[in-house]
């Protein structure tokens, strides 16, 4: 091979690998372009995840879950079914257990002690949700009477011509003997028992060991029988 062909050989080769440099260097430029911007996308994507309330992320569980109770009820109901009880089937029971006794107190709810008139009107919102009225005497009554005379005001010159029926009045005295028997069972006093074996040490101690026989009392009954008696191995 002559010296002519060796020189060009070699420009060929050098002019290769430079040729390859540039592809790489192309390359990994465009690699890191690529990583630039899926960097500023994840930043601005956690920026505007940290300006979001806190409860953002619960709220909008909440909802996803809110939406699927919608279209499964709407499901249930084309199919004819009853959705409270195709979801009570899904769940255990003490899980259905809770949810109903979450909506019986979402009904009416206890937000504690305010002031004796807010204590007053939830009393009365009970009492009232628990009565059955008889629709049908009562319009009655009112065509008897008449509007101004069955809602009287402050300018109705005579009253006294709305008189309760007996059926009503028999209601009335029944529920009353049923708001004196809830009271006497809620403040009732427990007698104490001087007989009674005393295995407490005080009386946290005693309340602590009765909802410990509550509980597992027919399952000790015969270890705490034998140990009384001196038998247990």
């Amino acid at each position: 091979m002559s010296d002519s062909e060796q020189t060009s050989s070699g420009t060929a080769s050098s002019g290769s690998k430079m040729k390859d440099f540039n592809q790489r260097f192309r390359d990994l430029h465009k690699m890191r372009q690529k990583a630039r911007k899926e960097n500023h996308v994840q930043v601005v994507e956690e920026d505007r995840r940290k300006k979001l309330p806190k409860n953002f992320e619960a709220k909008k569980e909440r909802d996803q879950w809110q939406v699927k109770e919608l279209q499964d009820r709407k499901e249930a109901e084309d199919k004819g079914l009853d959705y409270e009880r195709v979801r009570s089937l899904e769940m255990s029971a003490d899980v259905t257990e809770k949810l109903e006794q979450k909506r019986k107190r979402k009904k009416n709810p206890d937000q504690g002690f305010a002031s004796y008139e807010d204590m007053t009107l939830r009393q009365h919102t009970r009492l009232t949700a628990a009565l059955d009225p008889d629709l049908e005497s009562y319009k009655k009554m009112k065509e008897c009477v008449g509007g101004d005379q069955f809602y009287p005001t402050a300018d109705t010159l005579i009253h006294g011509n709305h008189y309760p029926t007996t059926s009503a009045m028999d209601r009335l005295v029944k529920d009353v003997h049923g708001q004196v028997k809830r009271r006497e069972q809620y403040h009732r006093r427990r007698l104490y028992d001087p007989d009674a074996p005393i295995d407490y040490i005080n009386e946290k101690n005693k309340k602590f060991n009765k909802k410990l026989d509550k509980y597992y009392g027919k399952y000790t009954e015969d270890i705490k029988d034998d140990l009384e008696r001196g038998t247990a191995i």
